[in-house]
């Protein structure tokens, strides 16, 4: 099968495709055809050796993943072959078949995309996880996405809308804010790139008020 290995630490350029053996299915293990491929910031860092996992070289990187079980192996339970299902095994998955232990595999409905499928466990999950448990956000409250064009920040919109919130999303470009109106946010505005001296930091608190009106933002999530 093909796969997409990182023989050397650097960038993407790094990154060559060669014909690698076929994973088999141990006990209680999968074999996942891989369909399509969630690519997220730690995936630009494990490949330059700057994330908290160095994993053995050569490696593919991938940390999630979406497909359908090609096979499985003895002992497992709960998947079958042909459930349409994603992974997150934290790298390997830009290979076109992966092995991954089955109790870690969640099945997708059917109306789901891989391509969706691929996207959700990582920025979702991430911003899920921060909105809800530990913000609590309320129907009602409104919330301050900060890099809200960026992954984890995008879903942070989505999930703020779903939750009942009003959202004010933040970005530095034109471009990027309109993404995240796009999206559902209620308000946008641009912040300045780069260092700023204590009167742009004035002038931006000023804006991030205006932005959130009189009583200012119930949550700030800061991706």
């Amino acid at each position: 099968m093909r796969a997409v290995l990182s023989k050397t630490p650097g960038g993407p350029e790094t990154l060559v495709v060669e014909d690698v053996l076929d994973p088999t299915p141990k006990a209680g293990e999968v074999i996942i055809e891989v369909k399509a491929v969630g690519i997220n910031y730690p995936d630009t860092l494990i490949i330059e050796d700057k994330y908290q996992f160095r994993p053995e070289r050569p490696f593919s990187p991938g940390a999630e993943v979406a497909g359908v079980v090609e096979a499985v192996g003895e002992g497992v339970k709960g998947v079958r072959k042909g459930d349409r299902v994603i992974a997150v095994p934290g790298w390997g998955g830009l290979v076109e078949r992966l092995a991954v232990r089955a109790e870690t595999v969640i099945r997708i409905p059917d109306a789901m995309s891989f391509e969706e499928a691929a996207a959700l466990i990582m920025t979702y999950g991430t911003s899920y996880y921060a909105l809800k448990d530990r913000a609590n956000l309320q129907p009602g409250e409104t919330l301050l996405v900060l890099g809200a064009a960026g992954g984890v920040g995008a879903a942070a919109v989505e999930l703020g809308k779903a939750m009942g919130a009003r959202v004010v999303a933040a970005a530095s470009t034109n471009d990027k804010v309109e993404f995240a109106l796009e999206l559902g946010a209620d308000n946008g505005l641009i912040y300045p790139s780069g260092p700023m001296d204590k009167a742009a930091q004035k002038e931006l608190s000023g804006e991030f008020k205006l932005a959130t009106g009189r009583d200012g933002a119930d949550v700030v999530y800061d991706a």
